[in-house]
């Protein structure tokens, strides 16, 4: 392997997001990276920041989050410093994301490498998922790619983004590393299918790592738009956004921006990326049944996190309830989710999921109304 100077590697966590699908555990004013979603004591963001502490000092990690989220943030992982948590003024995408934390990095480290991961992700193997990404950094480092991390797929899963990649390995010492071909995001269930069969494809996890002027010229490349805003235009006309920009400067930034993924922006049309396959187990948890599908089940195959839970004659359920006082029992359900918080319960078939975006519609409507409402059809 690579030897790689600790001491220049970065990380970016991406933590705005809203994991709307989780309601009504989670929620705008409660995002599911905040919440401990898999029932380990820990938050998603604090298993991240952990997991990311074993490749960067704990001074080099950034931390991208809604600026409602920052005091959340900051109760979460205490003792970061101001740099360390940024917090957008409205949602941009990834690309603006990642662009603002790496002006911060430019600062400190003109020659950081930098790992960029989300903040809501499930991984199993974190001595894996070391070795892994550090190999990832020592390549990066040592050739002008952006390294994506894959996982290889088990079944033909539609809510994941796949990599198709090229059959011979990228390096002669790394037969797990392939140059990529094309992404595909979250195909219908006979592409996925074909995908899965092929061999040739592997699911997006939806980590990164480049060089930071890799990252920068990348940006030029394909976002310039984005790039002028935060780095500066090339003739130094436009004032770099950094740690020190105030927040007039940074939302001007953010409401001249265009809203765009790195993937799509950068990933998908810059010809020196390659994937690297992963040896270590990963879920993005997107979903209650993603969610159903990591998480370790009983001898009844339920998945029963948090509070205290009586089951008769309940099989293929998920039951997630908050930590309190209350006792929870539940009867003759298969293949539900059973999920509250301290105001809402939810029971819905887990196939149907979907439903609780409209649930959660319907909810807040009714309580604007002073009714409850119900749709039997």
């Amino acid at each position: 392997m690579i030897q790689v100077e600790k001491s220049n590697n970065y990380c970016i966590i991406m933590a705005g997001g809203t994991g709307s699908r989780f309601w009504p555990i989670a929620s705008a004013e409660r995002p599911k990276q905040f919440i401990d979603i898999m029932g380990t004591g820990e938050s998603m963001l604090q298993m991240t920041f952990k997991r990311v502490e074993r490749i960067c000092p704990r001074e080099n990690i950034i931390i991208v989050t809604s600026r409602n989220g920052v005091e959340e943030v900051r109760k979460q992982i205490t003792g970061l410093e101001d740099y360390q948590v940024l917090g957008e003024p409205i949602r941009r995408g990834t690309a603006p994301c990642i662009a603002y934390a790496a002006t911060v990095i430019a600062e400190r480290c003109p020659t950081a490498n930098i790992v960029v991961t989300p903040s809501d992700h499930a991984v199993f193997g974190i001595e894996n998922y070391e070795r892994n990404i550090n190999q990832a950094i020592g390549i990066a480092q040592k050739n002008d790619w952006i390294i994506t991390i894959g996982v290889q797929p088990t079944n033909p899963n539609t809510k994941y983004g796949y990599i198709q990649y090229s059959e011979e390995p990228s390096l002669t010492d790394a037969h797990d590393l392939h140059k990529v071909v094309t992404f595909t995001e979250k195909p219908p269930i006979e592409m996925a299918r074909k995908f899965v069969m092929s061999g040739e494809f592997m699911w997006n996890a939806g980590i990164f790592i480049w060089r930071l002027d890799i990252l920068m010229s990348a940006y030029r490349s394909f976002l310039p738009n984005v790039a002028n805003l935060f780095f500066g235009d090339k003739e130094g006309g436009r004032p770099r956004i950094g740690s020190s920009a105030s927040a007039e400067t940074v939302e001007q930034a953010y409401s001249m921006c265009e809203s765009i993924s790195t993937d799509f922006g950068i990933l998908e049309k810059a010809d020196n990326v390659h994937v690297m396959a992963a040896s270590f187990g990963w879920s993005d948890v997107e979903t209650w049944d993603s969610l159903y599908d990591t998480c370790e089940k009983n001898q009844d195959s339920n998945v029963i996190l948090g509070g205290n839970v009586f089951t008769y004659d309940v099989k293929n359920s998920i039951i997630h309830m908050p930590d309190t006082d209350h006792t929870v029992v539940v009867q003759g359900l298969d293949g539900y989710i059973v999920a509250a918080d301290e105001q809402t319960l939810m029971i819905c078939r887990r196939d149907q999921e979907e439903q609780a975006v409209k649930f959660r519609a319907d909810v807040a409507f009714s309580k604007l109304r002073g009714t409850p409402e119900s749709d039997n059809n």
